[in-house]
């Protein structure tokens, strides 16, 4: 098939034809914006994200600091049938101004009271999660960013999906009405 065939066949739906409805042309249309807004509204929305995922762990990174805690009571070691490394525990910290902080925050399993655990303060003091590495960071934000993305050509799509369906019921009704006008003109019935 030649290069020309090939173009002729994708852009039927542009090209002088006298069977050719005003719905088609829209259907044409629709089908041509859906692809631009899943290809550039994709793009822009994953990117968007993902960069304001990234400065979000940027600025966990920045504000959140590690202490060294120590536990008060055993931390059982996890049964096998549980499955989990970590446990919720009580700790106890001092706080860059001497003040002593006490609360709970999950430890690895199997710690005995009395044995030091880092924990994660925030900017006001208070405990916070492990911020992400540069790395789980960009991880994270990309997968984020792709998710948006998907989910915006996801919506567009469907939205287009049915708009096209609303097209084709359309013209389903039309060529039932031609139909009733002109179905009886060919000709006698047989019964």
């Amino acid at each position: 098939m030649s290069d020309g065939t090939c173009t002729k066949k994708r852009l039927w739906r542009w090209r002088g034809n006298p069977l050719r409805r005003r719905d088609d042309i829209l259907e044409a249309w629709i089908v041509l914006a859906v692809w631009a807004v899943v290809l550039v509204g994709g793009t822009f929305v994953g990117l968007v994200t993902a960069h304001a995922a990234d400065e979000a762990f940027a600025q966990q990174r920045a504000e959140r600091h590690s202490v060294r805690a120590v536990v008060l009571a055993d931390v059982p070691a996890s049964s096998t049938e549980a499955g989990g490394t970590r446990a919720l525990a009580r700790i106890s910290w001092t706080a860059p101004d001497g003040t002593t902080h006490t609360d709970q925050t999950l430890v690895d399993t199997g710690h005995k009271a009395g044995s030091e655990v880092v924990a994660w303060l925030d900017g006001r003091g208070d405990l916070a999660t492990e911020p992400p590495s540069p790395t789980e960071g960009a991880i994270e934000a990309g997968i984020l960013g792709t998710a948006a993305a998907l989910g915006l050509a996801g919506t567009v799509c469907g939205a287009g999906a049915l708009v096209r369906w609303r097209l084709d019921r359309r013209r389903i009704e039309q060529w039932g009405r031609e139909w009733d006008l002109v179905g009886p003109r060919w000709g006698h019935k047989t019964g």
